[in-house]
């Protein structure tokens, strides 16, 4: 089929929710990936942070399909092995206690919020269910998950979103000042992704830990875009010396498959029981087998020294270029201020040229698969060059 028909039929049968450019990806390979009429792209989206071994990798295409040809689905009312060991891996990765498998990054965080709820409200009565997050932030797209999300723009059309939310800027003075004795949780990303990749300080983070901990406040970290590596460690709150009480992960997680996952400390694990939190799909034994082949592979140490190696080139390179007036984010996580046009017009001006980038805010945001390689960068970027040098 070509790109117009494709167009058409897009427009004609689904939901106008997204502004696409003009590319219909039909097959890849790693970091490269080719259209429906055979041009040839190289990505430094990663399907927005998921495909975090690239497209088609083999040894998860072998996974996945063995998976499927055994059993696809069984109900949750049963035991599967195989999203037990998908669970096992990721909570000794994380050093966590146990998990609860949904489907999608705001799936997650609204597990992560019925945990801080049911804990504060078991705890200290009906009243103690009020859920500090930041300015900036961003948790997800369901009425609950946008209303924790710290950003105005996103609390419109929807009306009425979930209670029980308010906000502080990202410093301990801001969060003292919200915090209240109904307070049960804080919800923060380390990095905020769609907040315009802007990482938290290491300071703030470590003195916030400290402070629920004081308080019995559970701590809640965002993991969705940061996790699974992004960063350069498994979990990015691994390298701000802090252990939480609660995390969600998504995105890279599946390697491709749609998948969330809550994790939970040893004072939370039991805070959930039997018909208080379900999820038809969560834990799927063909999405887990692609779970378990993402997380055996990047949990190893140096898998993750290569990620760093890489996030520090990639920075390196947008760095030296004319066109770029600032870099920031950590590992494979950057985002790149550039010094004229319009991040949505580089953007869609690279997608001509051959190259996929995300935008966030007043900057161009990468996201590549965690197994780029050197070459796959160097044109990347070259492409990427040539579209500033032309704003």
């Amino acid at each position: 089929m070509q790109f117009p028909a494709i167009q058409e039929g897009d427009s004609q049968y689904l939901i106008h929710s997204y502004a696409r450019f003009p590319a219909a990806l039909v097959k890849g390979k790693n970091a490269t990936a080719w259209d429906a009429d055979g041009k040839r792209y190289i990505d430094f989206t990663a399907g927005i942070g998921v495909n975090s071994l690239g497209y088609s990798d083999p040894q998860w295409v072998q996974a996945v399909s063995g998976q499927a040809a055994q059993i696809q689905h069984l109900s949750n009312l049963y035991y599967s092995p195989v999203t037990i060991r998908a669970a096992e891996l990721l909570c000794h990765a994380a050093g966590m206690e146990c998990v609860f498998f949904g489907n999608s990054g705001a799936e997650a965080n609204e597990c992560a919020i019925k945990v801080a709820r049911k804990y504060g409200t078991d705890k200290y009565g009906d009243q103690h269910c009020q859920i500090v997050t930041l300015n900036n932030s961003f948790h997800g797209r369901t009425v609950t998950t946008l209303a924790a999300t710290g950003q105005p723009g996103f609390h419109q059309h929807f009306l009425p979103f979930t209670g029980g939310f308010v906000y502080a800027d990202a410093n301990m003075k801001s969060v003292g000042k919200t915090v209240t004795e109904n307070t049960c949780a804080v919800l923060v990303e380390l990095v905020q992704g769609e907040g315009g990749v802007v990482p938290l300080d290491k300071d703030f983070v470590q003195q916030l830990a400290q402070f629920c901990e004081k308080k019995d406040i559970l701590l809640m970290v965002d993991e969705v875009q940061t996790g699974i590596g992004r960063t350069g460690s498994f979990f990015c709150y691994q390298q701000y010396g802090i252990h939480p009480d609660v995390v969600s992960a998504a995105k890279g997680l599946g390697g491709g498959l749609p998948v969330g996952a809550c994790l939970v400390d040893r004072r939370c694990a039991d805070v959930l029981g039997p018909g208080d939190h379900g999820s038809t799909f969560g834990g799927n034994p063909v999405v887990c087998a692609g779970v378990a082949a993402v997380v055996s592979r990047v949990e190893k140490q140096p898998f993750l020294l290569e990620v760093q190696k890489k996030g520090a080139y990639l920075r390196s390179r947008l760095q030296k270029m004319d066109n770029i007036q600032s870099v920031r984010g950590l590992g494979m996580m950057l985002g790149a201020k550039p010094v004229k046009g319009q991040p949505g017009a580089i953007a869609a001006a690279c997608v001509q040229a051959g190259l996929l980038v995300l935008t966030a805010k007043d900057v161009l945001r990468f996201l590549p698969p965690l197994t780029i390689t050197k070459e796959e960068l160097d044109e990347g970027l070259a492409i990427l060059e040539k579209v500033l040098q032309q704003q």
